[in-house]
């Protein structure tokens, strides 16, 4: 476990405000070396990606063990630090969480995204379970970075952010920050305002997916965000591709 601790802290240190660390999601060894030897300073896959390259919806519906086999792969095809999309982490208790996180640190990850949504369900977790819940993932991978993602924002259209979301985000964040976290992820925030007033105020770095209507990363540095993330846009425009190609054939 000495080389993936050594590639967590590596992993962590890319995480600068004002210099974000961009991450071009990926999905299988394939997607990897190709984004590796573009010059990715790391990787993250994504799970919506994984999901359908495997024939699945998002939300959990591939199992722990074919996702868990895929990221071991992917782990092996690069000399890179990755982190996993672990989505509510496979489990609703702490216990459960605890259980999953260990796995896939022994798979090579240096980091998890990790949801505080329902998967499944409706709604979010309180704050304070959902920091129970990422304390208990911390203990059982002490090393990795968890990138710690609310889905405030994507539980409802750009148009109805607002003051009482953003003041939610950030009692989150911090929340989050106290029982171990070490990012914080915001999918589907895409008003500059609001972006930079959510750098300023929380304690971790904050990570921004690109979204209809998210500024370009340039602007993102400016806004004093730490991580920028493609999410399922790198599957679609390769599966776009192949699926132009094949119509110029078939068609």
């Amino acid at each position: 476990m000495l080389i993936e601790a050594e590639k967590a802290r590596a992993f962590a240190e890319l995480h600068v405000p004002g210099k974000p660390l961009v991450l071009f999601n990926i999905w299988d060894p394939g997607s990897a070396k190709a984004v590796a030897e573009a010059g990715a300073p790391a990787l993250a896959t994504g799970s919506w990606s994984v999901a359908a390259a495997n024939g699945f919806g998002d939300g959990q519906a591939i199992p722990l063990d074919l996702a868990l086999a895929n990221f071991e792969r992917i782990v092996a095809a690069v000399d890179l630090p990755v982190t996993l999309d672990f989505e509510g982490g496979y489990g609703a208790t702490p216990d459960a969480v605890a259980a999953n996180a260990a796995r896939a640190a022994e798979a090579g990850a240096v980091g998890f995204n990790f949801e505080d949504q329902l998967v499944g369900g409706e709604g979010l977790y309180a704050a304070s379970e959902q920091a129970r819940r990422i304390a208990a993932m911390k203990g059982a991978a002490p090393h990795a970075f968890v990138n710690a993602r609310t889905d405030i924002f994507l539980k409802a259209p750009a148009v109805e952010h607002d003051e009482a979301k953003l003041a939610d985000a950030i009692e989150r964040a911090r929340a989050y920050a106290d029982t171990g976290a070490s990012g914080f992820f915001a999918p589907g925030l895409v008003d500059e305002g609001l972006i930079a007033r959510l750098c300023e105020a929380s304690p971790l770095p904050v990570n921004i997916m690109m979204f209809p209507g998210v500024p370009e990363t340039p602007r993102l540095a400016q806004l004093g965000v730490a991580r920028v993330s493609y999410g399922p846009g790198p599957y679609r425009l390769a599966m776009k591709t192949v699926e132009d190609a094949a119509r110029a054939i078939y068609g």
